[in-house]
């Protein structure tokens, strides 16, 4: 795919969603990690009903502690990897609260310090808490990158530098969300509504 044909795809989702945003419901910057971390291999609608009760109890990093990995297994239950998780979300909490001030950290290194944050976590928490113009790739941003032939690449590592390679600055901040939303709604793994798609005259999907 050229230059002018992306920019034209990208002017399309920025007319569309001028202010794409998360689906994950937070409202503090610790939640918002807590929700991502949660999000690992599960959906948006699930971690956001979880998180519904359980940021009624514990919702900073000391109540979390107070809650314990017992006490934060019986909420997030529901969710799949909740022992992994549970064990991460303590570690988290401790590591923010001790060597952070309480602060979620605002740089990659410290951020994929703490347990359960990998770089697409970071690159979120980078992209939506702190204005950074980093790309997350996650399944649907893999799909949608891969199948229009937007950016190619065997693993998530490719697709994310080829990524950052293409996409003009002035849609980095926004890129990874039209992506996500377009990869959920439109161009899903199982079912594509290429009738629907706005960028279906765009698109180089050779299937369509």
């Amino acid at each position: 795919m050229n230059k002018e044909k992306r920019y034209k795809i990208l002017s399309l989702f920025q007319m569309k969603y001028p202010n794409p945003a998360t689906e994950l419901i937070f409202s503090s910057s610790f939640e918002l990690l807590l929700s991502v971390i949660l999000s690992a291999q599960s959906t948006d609608a699930i971690v956001n009903k979880v998180t519904k009760k359980l940021f009624q109890i514990a919702n900073t990093p000391e109540k979390i502690l107070l809650l314990g990995e017992k006490g934060l297994k019986y909420y997030i239950k529901s969710i799949g990897l909740y022992n992994i998780k549970s064990s991460n979300i303590i570690h988290t909490s401790f590591l923010i609260l001790t060597k952070y001030n309480g602060y979620v950290p605002n740089n990659r290194i410290e951020l994929e310090s703490l347990p359960g944050v990998g770089r697409k976590t970071a690159n979120i928490i980078l992209n939506i808490l702190f204005n950074k113009k980093t790309i997350a790739v996650d399944t649907h941003v893999f799909r949608v990158s891969n199948r229009t032939n937007f950016a190619t690449g065997k693993n998530v590592q490719e697709v994310e530098k080829k990524l950052i390679k293409v996409v003009p600055s002035i849609f980095k901040l926004s890129v990874h969300s039209w992506f996500i939303l377009h990869g959920k709604y439109i161009c899903t793994a199982r079912k594509i509504q290429c009738n629907i798609c706005l960028i279906f005259e765009l698109c180089e999907f050779k299937k369509k």
